[in-house]
């Protein structure tokens, strides 16, 4: 049986190593909840005078170090003093030298948003006028690299450790309790408890490399640990470990005192166990529920007791089906796993389905806000994929429940069997005694030295030998036993479709640990629209260098809905060049048929001056050598049509030159 298992399980761990492989290294960097949505001053603005301080607002609370906002001048040299500070609310500042020279400077922060995930970036502002710098910021990208990678890992193996602790020991206390006894359950449990207590060991140590340097060598810095220590996500990480030491004893009790008692003596145990491990597993899950999304944005009160059930409702199914596919392929031909099991499983799967439905939904809305999000963000996407997973998945245990109808009971050898086969062999073995000491009083004339070197090992040999042909004779019998036992038709169905099933879940627990580090489509859309109303407030305040309008647009009819973006440089009397961004409400690039742009300043009765761009991509129109004939107040006009009958024109004015 073992040569016709293995392959099978280790095509799992193999798909398991793959897919999970694959969707960390396409993630790339962990996406942020929280996001910038304005500065002072604003990116690419050209100010006259030398600012005494840059401040940074974000969508939400961040929290910063010493070195989390630095400002460069364009040789790469620091010009900011002092730690950075917050301000008011959600913006954070830091104060700069005084008496700047004229130039480009350079904003890099790095910082973490409240739900634990890393977030960096940079931009620049001038001084009196642009000028060259020598800094690069293509490497500002937090939770990237190979540790992002690793970090990335140990949370998946987070999640499965708790999926396969919580799930087994479910399983052993609702369905199958003579399982407390069987050594691959309890292998499968205690597995689970050694992966989730070193993933999050692991999760400790990379977690101050991951918010900051994201370097190799700075996992097993001291002190980045000690500032961890002191985070949301530090706390929740030593929490996890103090709830893990609980459910070490709640293994220990589970498969040893439990299992000891008899039948009738497990009930009031059992209850005892089932209320102490369902509150060792809401605390574990706890753990990630109060440090990551659920703890931050809309309703966190609502979300947090919510994502507690969705994680229980993962745990007891995923976990448990994983506990039937051991218990299947895995259990001892004495103690098979019974039909009543497997159907009481069924009915426990089908309740943590329904919880997470119901759980999932509420997170779904909360997390995306619009149905567009689904399609428009990469975490509705992601989201997409894992509803499609979990159809897949309950139309597998659909499959499953039909083999569970048609399941028969193997016959299982009975006690009077088991004691019969014990008296038999211990029959055996006091007859080959006996034969033994025949033989040896049969030679007691022979020298005491012969006996010694012909008497002892005839007798060792026949010993060895009488406990041969015993373990050949229960090798035999197991395997009688298993070849009954899989003559079930209904049984070998069911480890199918649970194999399947199981396989399926180790793709949608892959996708699930990228989804959880990707910004939510409804944070994703709001800072995106704060920023776009940041910037349109900034560019069209500033009377000098380049020019960035944003005018929102809806032609009426179906998908007419957008924002324009039209950057004018450098904006003065002269030529020139402009490009035109059309884009939907959530800032991803909108093709539409047609854009026409005109200048007219009214003041002097001049215009409209018409220009027709040309379209360079998706979303995307570019003209070069746009003459402004006089410095003024213009009013540009730019005309947007979304389908052969909508069209419309928006307009602003703005200083140029």
């Amino acid at each position: 049986m073992t040569r016709t298992i293995t392959p099978r399980l280790r095509t799992l761990v193999l798909l398991f190593l793959a897919v999970t492989g694959a969707l960390l290294a396409g993630a790339g960097p962990a996406s942020a909840h929280a996001a910038l949505t304005g500065s002072d001053p604003a990116q690419g603005v050209v100010v006259k005078k030398a600012p005494t301080q840059v401040s940074l607002t974000f969508s939400e609370q961040v929290s910063m170090n010493d070195d989390s906002l630095h400002v460069l001048d364009p040789k790469g040299k620091n010009v900011d003093v002092g730690k950075p500070s917050n301000i008011s609310g959600t913006t954070y500042a830091v104060q700069l030298k005084s008496g700047l020279p004229d130039g480009t400077y350079t904003v890099a922060y790095q910082v973490v948003s409240a739900d634990s995930h890393p977030v960096s970036g940079a931009y620049t502002f001038s001084v009196g006028a642009p000028s060259q710098t020598t800094v690069s910021v293509s490497g500002q990208t937090a939770g990237g690299g190979i540790v992002g990678w690793l970090y990335g890992f140990g949370r998946y193996m987070s999640y499965a450790g708790y999926i396969v602790l919580v799930g087994g020991a479910a399983f052993v206390l609702a369905c199958w309790q003579r399982g407390s006894g069987v050594r691959a359950m309890q292998r499968l449990v205690v597995g689970g408890w050694l992966t989730i207590t070193a993933a999050t060991l692991w999760l400790l140590l990379l977690r101050g490399s991951y918010t900051s340097s994201g370097k190799v060598g700075a996992i097993f810095d001291l002190d980045l640990l000690g500032q961890v220590l002191q985070t949301k996500t530090g706390a929740a990480l030593v929490s996890r470990l103090l709830l893990l030491a609980a459910a070490a004893l709640f293994i220990a009790v589970l498969f040893g005192a439990y299992d000891k008692r008899e039948d009738e003596e497990k009930r009031d145990l059992t209850f005892g166990l089932a209320i102490g491990g369902t509150v060792v597993a809401a605390g574990l899950a706890a753990s990630w529920a109060m440090a990551e999304h659920a703890s931050t944005g809309l309703q966190p009160g609502i979300a947090m007791p919510v994502d507690v059930v969705h994680l229980l409702a993962v745990a007891t199914w995923l976990g448990g089906l994983t506990a039937l596919l051991v218990a299947l392929y895995r259990a001892p031909a004495d103690t098979p796993v019974d039909t009543s099991a497997v159907r009481r499983f069924s009915r426990l799967a089908f309740g943590s389905v329904a919880a997470l439905v119901a759980t999932g939904v509420y997170q779904s809305w909360r997390q995306l806000g619009s149905w567009s999000a689904f399609t428009d963000t990469r975490y509705g996407q992601l989201l997409l994929v894992k509803i499609g997973l979990v159809a897949l998945l309950v139309g597998i245990a659909a499959i499953s429940r039909r083999w569970t109808a048609r399941l028969a009971d193997p016959a299982p050898v009975s006690k009077a069997q088991k004691q019969s086969a014990k008296a038999t062999k211990a029959r055996a073995k006091t007859e080959t005694e006996a034969e033994v000491k025949a033989e040896a009083e049969a030679k007691a004339e022979v020298k005491a030295e012969v006996k010694e070197r012909v008497t002892a090992p005839a007798a060792a040999g026949d010993d060895k030998r009488a406990a041969q042909l015993a373990r050949q004779r229960a090798a035999e019998d197991t395997a009688r036993e298993k070849r009954m036992r899989d003559a079930d038709p209904g049984r070998f169905g069911l480890r199918r479709s649970v194999l399947a099933e199981a396989g399926v879940a180790v793709v949608l627990l892959a996708v699930t640990t990228v989804l959880t580090q990707t910004e939510p489509g409804r944070t994703e859309q709001e800072a995106k629209a704060a920023t776009s109303s940041s910037s349109s407030s900034s560019s069209s305040s500033s009377s000098s260098g380049a020019l960035t309008l944003d005018m929102p647009f809806d032609t009426g009819g179906q998908d007419g809905k957008g924002v324009v973006r039209l950057d004018f440089d450098p904006a003065r009397v002269g030529g020139n060049e402009m490009h035109v961004y059309v884009q939907r409400p959530n800032g991803r690039a909108f093709d539409i048929p047609e854009v026409k742009v005109a200048f007219t300043l009214t003041a002097r009765k001049i215009g409209p001056l018409p220009v027709t761009p040309d379209h360079i991509t998706t979303g995307h129109w570019a003209a070069t050598g746009v003459q402004i004939p006089m410095a003024g107040e213009w009013k540009i006009a730019v005309t947007v049509r979304t389908s052969d009958i909508d069209q419309v024109t928006v307009s602003k004015n703005a200083q140029i030159g």
